[in-house]
């Protein structure tokens, strides 16, 4: 059957395999979950038909063996009536519907065979499919989790250059701080000494000399003004 083959691989499947080789697991699983629920509605619906052909076929089994055992039963009160002409033909019908029941037995046991095997699959994907869904908020917490890591880590490494862009502007302001320096020793440097003993002379020179108003009332004294 079709639908046996393209779901053939449902049985192999593993589903943590599966999970291991997703690329994004919070999308996949999702991606996967998806497929798996539209997948498992295609298989319930091929599981019920086949299921119903299964349920047939045992009828029609059924059906033969019952009538196998009536002609039987018709033969041997025949022959207990001794009409062996009649017992040929209740014998005839009997072999003839015995031919019919190996062709029904052979194909309710194909059908029970694919029903197994349905069945199998549609237990396979219900039981992956609540393994998703009891997985599914433990990724997607893990994945969000994984994602805030990685923006932590690339801030840390902006802040890591930001400190080394203030350690540079540092170091480059201890050498300004340095030439500044420098210059200004030089600047010192070049100005010239300060002669103390002349400093001292204008001091001391000056301290001799008369004020004008001084020197004004002395000479009102001598011409005796007032």
């Amino acid at each position: 059957m079709a639908i046996l083959e393209r779901f053939s691989d449902i049985i192999k499947a593993n589903i943590n395999v599966l999970l291991d080789k997703m690329e994004d697991p919070a999308k996949m699983i999702d991606q996967y979950l998806n497929e798996a629920m539209e997948d498992l509605a295609e298989v319930k619906r091929s599981t019920a038909g086949v299921m119903a052909e299964e349920t047939r076929t045992k009828r029609l089994v059924d059906e033969n063996q019952a009538e196998v055992a009536k002609y039987a039963d018709y033969a041997k009160k025949a022959l207990q009536a001794a009409n062996d002409g009649d017992a040929r033909v209740f014998i005839a019908k009997k072999q003839e519907l015995e031919n019919l029941g190996a062709g029904l037995m052979t194909a309710f046991a194909a059908a029970h065979e694919n029903a197994v095997k349905m069945r199998q699959m549609h237990d396979k994907l219900t039981s992956d499919i609540e393994t998703l869904k009891a997985r599914r908020e433990m990724i997607q917490a893990k994945v969000t989790i994984a994602k805030t890591q990685a923006t932590l880590n690339e801030f840390s490494s902006a802040a890591d250059k930001a400190q080394g862009a203030l350690d540079a502007f540092a170091r480059m302001e201890d050498k300004a701080n340095k030439m500044l320096d420098e210059a200004n020793a030089m600047a010192e440097l070049n100005t010239a000494p300060i002669d103390e003993a002349k400093a001292l002379e204008e001091k001391y020179a000056t301290k001799g000399t008369a004020s004008v108003d001084e020197e004004l009332n002395k000479l009102k004294e001598e011409m005796g003004i007032k």
